[in-house]
């Protein structure tokens, strides 16, 4: 979903269109303490882990604006969580909260993916920061789905 139109469920970019224009995207993998985030492009399609934000509230926005200036990404992609039966939970809600405060923070375009499971994939894939490897999961789920 991109902010700013309607809300609709978590989705990967086939079911939303993405912009042409839109090329380097940063993902991030939510989490009430620590967040993960991940650097991409369309072009490539690839994604790379970049680390782990520890913070809530305001310093968490500080340390984000701090990845967009380095980075400059045209978009971000946030991961959604979601019960294995597809329904929401709490930390659904507070993610999404989370995609529109980036959203109104940074003026960017902002996706939402769904991705369950992609902490439990990085951690069985023995990454060592779970986080940080869980948003390049999440960014190449995206990328994969675009045309």
């Amino acid at each position: 979903m991109s902010l700013g139109a309607n809300p609709a469920p978590a989705s990967t970019a086939d079911a939303v269109r993405v912009p042409p224009g839109l090329q380097t995207f940063l993902a991030l993998d939510f989490g009430l303490k620590r967040t993960g985030f991940a650097v991409g492009n369309r072009l490539l399609r690839t994604a790379q882990p970049q680390g782990t934000i520890s913070a809530e509230g305001d310093a968490r926005f500080a340390k984000i604006a701090r990845q967009l200036q380095e980075w400059q990404p045209d978009a971000l992609v946030v991961g959604v969580p979601f019960h294995p039966d597809g329904a929401a939970h709490d930390n659904t809600a507070r993610a999404r909260r989370f995609a529109r405060q980036l959203h109104g923070r940074f003026k960017l375009p902002v996706f939402e993916v769904d991705e369950r499971y992609t902490t439990t994939e990085a951690r069985s894939a023995g990454a060592r920061d779970a986080d940080a490897a869980a948003a390049c999961i999440i960014l190449e789920q995206f990328l994969r789905n675009l045309p």
